[in-house]
């Protein structure tokens, strides 16, 4: 990769797109003239805004940034950069790692915190592989939150009316919309692998190719841009809303993963014969034990509970089998050097970066601590007790209490992530609800 300067001067770049996500997956920064912030190499930023919530708000408990509120120092990756497709001149955009004044990392971005967890493979000689699958609805605008979404009218001029799981017809009602996300990838270097209908109505599920975890994540993060940039081309709104629709299935963001050896790029999830590994049962043991306490991570916002019921494609505990989709595990059928498990916990309202370090890091504890599962499951893992928890409050709780993940997320960041979600869910407590008024009103 060339450095930036030269990257930009070679595409003829007049304006540059600066910006890192912070903790809800929103892209904060500035755009800059090329010129001007090929001089600087990087931008400043106040420390505080890695706390601001999903409101714009900013919680009373600011432990976990510096009573100054200093600077944080951005520095723009040059694996990044990438054209940004629908703009009108020539314009980059660049994800930024951020420092502080002496160098050290800001430990509450997350890209520091999935950077931190692949560290701790890499000190065992080892190399995750994930593939993430991300679920997102298409819907009328709706610019009155107090009423329903909608679905949009398709090429035919009529909404989707039944659900049409795996629809090629269905999806062609999207075709422009559909080619214009596909082109913008293209350009982007995001790698796409397959793009289906999803059983809810107007709902869609992209793949993409398996990789390393922290260009997967940026590939995510970019991916949820460009597809609402899309659509609002074509008049229409992309959601990653894990529940969006009260009737309709919620929106997953699916986690295949795996870990290769370092050095020789075999699949330790697989001994020489073909057969599963000690640490293959060992990840699966990890996530058991300890998605529940990093269930926040997954599931970051109230409307993240919504999703997780029986019988809606969506898990309500981590027990885990073969080829088994009602699992919160699932395990596919395929070759050794294949062989994954697929978190399916996750909602496609989580900050990717957060959702692939949290699942990394439960499979990391029960390698480390050689945990065991249980049997696989046979049969409907909704017929079996929830174990994930029911509400935002409950998650951030057992968050705090879970020493092992505390250590390997960062402390300071836990800190930071539950003062704002704990501010989002008291935001969120002081709104009545139409269920509210319709049912109680007049009837308590």
């Amino acid at each position: 990769m060339s450095s930036i300067p030269d990257w930009c001067a070679e595409h003829a770049i007049t304006e540059v797109e600066a910006f890192m996500p912070d903790l809800s997956g929103v892209a904060r920064g500035k755009i800059m003239p090329t010129q001007k912030y090929c001089e600087a190499l990087g931008i400043r930023l106040p420390e505080a805004i890695v706390l601001q919530t999903i409101t714009g708000d900013y919680p009373a408990d600011q432990r976990a940034v510096h009573p100054n509120d200093r600077d944080m120092l951005l520095h723009g990756d040059p694996a990044t950069i990438r054209i940004v497709p629908w703009a009108a001149e020539p314009t980059a955009q660049i994800i930024h790692d951020c420092q502080y004044e002496d160098g050290s990392p800001v430990e509450t971005v997350p890209r520091y915190v999935l950077r931190r967890v692949l560290s701790l493979y890499e000190a065992r000689g080892w190399r995750p592989v994930v593939a993430p699958e991300l679920e997102f609805y298409l819907v009328k605008p709706n610019t009155d939150s107090d009423y329903p979404l909608e679905p949009p009218i398709g090429r035919s001029g009529r909404p989707e009316s039944g659900r049409q799981s795996y629809g090629i017809d269905a999806l062609n009602e999207y075709e422009p919309l559909i080619e214009d996300i596909y082109d913008y990838c293209e350009a982007q270097a995001i790698e796409l692998d397959t793009l289906i209908h999803e059983s809810g109505v107007a709902q869609m599920e992209i793949n993409l190719v398996h990789g390393d975890p922290l260009e997967l994540a940026d590939q995510a993060f970019l991916f949820k841009r460009t597809a609402r940039e899309a659509a609002f081309r074509h008049k229409v709104y992309a959601s990653f809303m894990a529940k969006p629709m009260a009737a309709e299935p919620g929106s997953a963001m699916h986690v295949h993963q795996s870990v290769v050896d370092a050095a020789t790029g075999e699949n330790v999830f697989s001994d020489a014969g073909g057969a599963p590994t000690a640490l293959f049962f060992s990840h699966i043991a990890g996530l058991q034990r300890y998605l529940p306490a990093a269930m926040s991570l997954l599931a970051p916002n109230v409307n993240s509970y919504r999703r997780i019921r029986k019988h809606t494609a969506a898990p309500i505990n981590v027990r885990w089998g073969y080829d088994n989709r009602t699992a919160g595990l699932r395990v596919p059928l395929s070759g050794p050097q294949a062989r994954r498990v697929e978190n399916r916990v996750a909602g496609a309202d989580a900050n990717p970066y957060l959702s692939i370090a949290a699942s990394l890091a439960c499979g990391y504890l029960g390698m480390v601590e050689g945990l065991e599962p249980d049997a696989p499951l046979e049969g409907s893992a909704y017929d079996q007790p929830y174990e994930l928890p029911r509400s935002l409050e409950e998650s951030l709780r057992r968050l705090s209490e879970c020493d092992p993940l505390r250590h390997a997320l960062g402390e300071r960041f836990v800190t930071a992530f539950n003062a704002v979600k704990e501010c989002e869910y008291a935001a969120y407590q002081q709104v009545i609800s139409s269920w509210e008024r319709e049912f109680l009103l007049l009837s308590v």
